[in-house]
């Protein structure tokens, strides 16, 4: 559980408290509902991360909308987005194993993340990650409902893939930006669980390296 289900639980528990003792119990119901809403919302559940070499996870639950190969700052990089509905499992974690490079608060505008112009135009957070030579980029976007992101690791901090790193408040999205050549795994209508869910596996650098990996993909399959 996230703490700040409990602070928005107990909030409204209060508020049902002294809505019954100045009209009638009966209007405590709606307070009280949404209290159970909130602890339920902020749910934290454990999950089993996957350990094979070069391998991407998803940074959240939810529904991938898109993977589509893009051009940022005149490169050619894939892509892969993640709708989260007010239903979804809201915390995020790592999509890798590395360090936090950079991380950039963009301020924006407020459109349903559905909206592909939500991708550059909405608030957001963007965070860049190095891990075993490879960069990878994700972002945390505010949604129509999402009014604050939460991002607790700092610059130079290291990672463990699926390490849980902060959260979106109520609908969102998050994209990840992977080399192009990056071996998908997941495909458009597909349900994500972050930190299980592997959306990609990067080709690792060096031959040395490739045959590791392949390796170890083999004997994790």
């Amino acid at each position: 559980m996230v703490r700040d289900g409990y602070f928005y639980a107990l909030g409204l528990i209060a508020a049902g408290v002294i809505v019954s003792w100045l009209t009638r119990p009966a209007w405590a119901i709606i307070p009280l509902l949404l209290a159970l809403f909130f602890l339920w919302f902020f749910r934290d559940p454990e999950r089993s991360i996957p350990d094979a070499p070069e391998t991407v996870v998803s940074p959240a639950d939810g529904k991938v909308t898109e993977v589509s190969q893009v051009t940022i700052g005149g490169e050619e990089q894939l892509r892969i987005s993640i709708f989260l509905s007010v239903f979804d499992v809201h915390v995020n974690r790592s999509p890798i194993a590395g360090v936090v490079r950079e991380v950039r608060y963009q301020r924006g505008k407020f459109l349903n993340a559905m909206n592909p112009a939500s991708a550059e135009e909405n608030e957001q957070n963007i965070v860049r990650m190095e891990g075993d030579g490879q960069v990878v980029v994700f972002k945390q976007i505010a949604g129509l409902l999402a009014r604050r992101i939460v991002f607790h690791p700092k610059v130079g901090n290291h990672l463990e893939r699926g390490q849980r790193v902060g959260l979106i408040k109520f609908g969102s999205r998050t994209d990840v930006l992977l080399s192009s050549h990056a071996k998908v795994r997941v495909k458009v209508g597909d349900r994500v669980r972050g930190g299980t869910s592997v959306l990609a596996y990067l080709e690792p650098k060096g031959e040395l390296a490739s045959a590791e990996y392949h390796s170890a993909r083999e004997g994790a399959q």
